[in-house]
């Protein structure tokens, strides 16, 4: 299984990496988040400041992750929510499904969120005959198509205008030359009624505040509001990495989220919900569920090395300047999280053994550790991941005896030199032409080893 996965992701990789005009499309948008992104870091009065505090934020708070979660817990009850601890994705979908059979709910409407993405849910709802509607704009198209979001802040920034004009014609009868707003427009139309009418309101969330027992989500289309305000339950969906410690921290992560994710000062809406409505309110669930969610995480958090990992506010900086994803896109990861902070958990969340080669994927410029908001060092973790996956022998068997006999070879310089140029050449061009030579040309070597030619030149300058 893990060699099929390994193999597709080449595969389609060598394939995107060769499509035009889905490059012009990526590198369209990502050059517009560059010019967003400079001016709004701009607005820090020390950037790199910022980032040490949040990241000592998150070191304390994962480093003491039990006592921060039982507090939100402690805190978020007392505020008449209820809260569900899932231990991997099948459990938290049927956790889900039991509040749905309570409140004999067959209507849901949705807000962005990887977690839901993460465990599925859509997929499970349907099955279950459960239509449910995204209301993120980016979501929403990508849930017309049938596609996986490519990008966790911007899940449609794969399509172009003209695709996207096109799906609505099909779909709504909306002119083929239709401008972004008219676009817009006519989405609103059309969810503006399913906030109304649903039963269940479902979301993810950016961060659990444990002192208040809050979620705090962030967005910029209203959209989680209104799927918080209108449906009578509320079911947020959110990882267990994403508590922090204190109100008062959001000073801080709100503006850092809204810069790195889309070159904002802030997000349009930022919104906290420490439970159901009161009874002197008017707008708000009558029921609210948080489900927290592990899946996998604490097989994160259980390597020392790389728990690091978890410090991720999601903000994707990193997937935008990665040149590994701007070259072969989101889709091709076949993972909820992806770029680099996907190719350093999604080992760890989904199997190291199926996931092991995106921890290769990567250039280790070192772009994605310079670029993150929280300072994780992404580079140095996917090394670690690398080494874990060799220390769990999970490199196939042919592999391993490539590696075996290129240790021995290269440990003893007699082996290296006792063949020549001509051999070196043959086995390079009829090993590894596959491997290395399909888009570059290999190197050639020399008749003589560089360690022969020292020591032919060390004789004659003694004689």
């Amino acid at each position: 299984m893990a060699q099929n996965i390994a193999d597709k992701f080449l595969e389609d990789s060598s394939a995107k990496s060769f499509d035009l005009r889905h490059r012009e499309i990526i590198t369209n948008n990502i050059d517009k988040y560059n010019t967003a992104f400079e001016r709004g870091k701009n607005k820090f009065f020390n950037l790199e400041n910022s980032k040490a505090k949040a990241n000592l934020i998150k070191w304390r708070t994962i480093e003491n992750l039990d006592k921060y979660l039982v507090d939100f817990e402690a805190r978020f009850t007392a505020n008449g929510g209820k809260v569900i601890w899932a231990n991997d994705a099948e459990e938290a979908r049927q956790e889900i499904w039991k509040i749905f059979e309570k409140h004999n709910a067959t209507s849901v409407i949705k807000s962005k969120s990887m977690a839901t993405e993460e465990i599925e849910l859509n997929h499970f709802l349907e099955k279950k005959g459960i239509d449910p509607i995204e209301s993120d704009l980016g979501e929403y198209i990508i849930q017309l198509l049938n596609h996986k979001p490519y990008h966790f802040v911007t899940p449609a920034m794969h399509l172009s205008l003209e695709e996207i004009a096109k799906l609505f014609h099909e779909k709504f009868d909306t002119p083929l030359d239709a401008t972004a707003e008219q676009l817009t427009m006519k989405a609103r139309e059309i969810l503006r009624e399913k906030y109304t009418t649903a039963e269940i309101g479902i979301t993810g969330a950016n961060f659990l505040v444990a002192d208040t027992g809050s979620i705090a989500i962030t967005e910029n289309e209203g959209n989680a509001r209104l799927t918080t305000s209108f449906p009578k339950v509320h079911i947020a969906v959110v990882g267990i990495e994403k508590v922090i410690p204190s109100m008062a921290d959001l000073d801080l992560f709100w503006p850092l989220l809204a810069s790195h994710g889309t070159g904002q000062n802030l997000t349009v809406y930022n919104t906290l919900l420490s439970g159901p409505k009161k009874d002197e309110e008017t707008d708000g669930p009558e029921e609210m569920y948080v489900v927290l969610l592990n899946n996998g995480r604490t097989n994160v958090l259980e390597k020392k090395d790389q728990r690091q990992g978890l410090y991720c506010i999601r903000c994707g900086a990193c997937l935008n300047v990665c040149p590994i994803y701007q070259n072969i896109g989101g889709h091709t990861y076949e993972t909820t999280y992806q770029g680099p902070i996907g190719s350093l958990i999604s080992p760890h969340l989904n199997g190291m053994k199926e996931f092991k080669h995106l921890s290769y994927a990567s250039s280790l410029c070192g772009k994605c550790t310079e670029v993150c908001p929280v300072n994780i060092d992404i580079q140095k973790m996917l090394l670690l991941n690398r080494r874990d996956s060799v220390q769990e022998n999970l490199a196939p068997t042919s592999e391993q005896r490539l590696w075996k006999g290129f240790s021995f070879a290269v440990k003893k310089r007699k082996w290296i030199d006792f063949f020549g140029g001509k051999m070196k050449n043959f086995f390079m061009r009829n090993f590894f032409k596959k491997a290395w030579g399909d888009n570059r040309e290999l190197p050639e070597f020399p008749n003589k080893s560089f360690a022969k030619q020292w020591k032919e030149h060390q004789k004659n300058k003694d004689k």
